[in-house]
């Protein structure tokens, strides 16, 4: 059978056009070596994988065209003389070591190398300790000199820092409150559940118009800042009216009023 290779139709054996598409059927042949039916232009048996090419080409008779060499033709050309061989140049630098004496004379070199060595070594009088007089000789009984002693180094300075401390007084009382220097924020207020003042001004007179949480002094590093959190009767700056959210850099005299009427009154102080 002969499958045409367009639509795989399995043809009977010698026929030229595929019965089915009509397509020209490749032309059929037998493998020499295991008698397969293989194609008349396929290069290798499907069965065995003969080369079918090279069976053909040998059986053709084909040789290859391999040119062979030709002698050369004889010129009578003489014999050349044999030359010597060439002896070495010396060298245009030559080796000090190797014209030296101390390469041919080893004892040369180990002398020369004592001689060195004992030139670099420190001479017998530079061992000795330098030779001091009697006269000059401390006496192990005679009293210490005394060592001279700077007044700065008998008593050094020292340093101190000093901390800003910040207190409110009180106008009305002229009492003082010291704000506590290890908070950031200072709570100004009433007791109360929420957040309870650091500085509680219940027992001041006029404190009725004081919220709980009224206002806060915010510490940033030397610089105070006073805001209001949101007080009934508001929170007043030498006077003026600090409106809610917004900060005002305290100074030392600045006059503080928690509420109206200026009833309860303080001075903000650094020292």
């Amino acid at each position: 059978m002969i499958i045409c290779p367009n639509c795989n139709h399995q043809n009977p054996d010698g026929a030229v056009q595929c019965e089915a598409c009509y397509t020209p059927l490749p032309t059929m042949t037998t493998c020499p070596n295991c008698g397969a039916k293989v194609q008349a232009d396929a290069s290798f048996c499907g069965q065995c994988g003969f080369n079918l090419k090279a069976a053909a080409a040998g059986s053709s008779g084909e040789v290859s065209n391999v040119s062979t060499p030709t002698a050369a033709p004889d010129f009578n050309i003489p014999d050349l003389p044999v030359l010597a061989p060439l002896l070495p140049l010396d060298p245009l630098v030559s080796d000090p070591l190797a014209t030296s004496p101390l390469a041919s004379d080893p004892l040369a070199a180990v002398e020369t190398e004592a001689i060195a060595a004992a030139s670099s070594s420190p001479s017998p009088d530079a061992l000795t300790p330098p030779f001091t007089p009697p006269s000059e000789v401390p006496s192990p009984n005679a009293p210490a000199t005394p060592i001279a002693t700077s007044p700065t180094a008998a008593n050094p300075s020292t340093t101190q820092l000093q901390v800003q401390a910040a207190k409110l007084l009180h106008v009305q009382t002229n009492a003082v409150m010291e704000l506590p220097p290890s908070l950031s924020v200072v709570h100004i207020g009433k007791a109360n559940d929420r957040i309870p003042p650091d500085i509680d001004v219940s027992g001041f007179p006029g404190s009725e118009i004081v919220s709980r949480i009224h206002a806060d002094i915010r510490v940033e590093g030397d610089s105070y800042y006073l805001e209001d959190v949101g007080s009934s009767n508001g929170t007043y700056v030498n006077n003026m009216p600090l409106p809610m959210g917004n900060r005002h850099r305290l100074r030392p005299g600045d006059r503080i009023a928690l509420g109206k009427g200026d009833k309860v009154t303080f001075l903000f102080q650094l020292s």
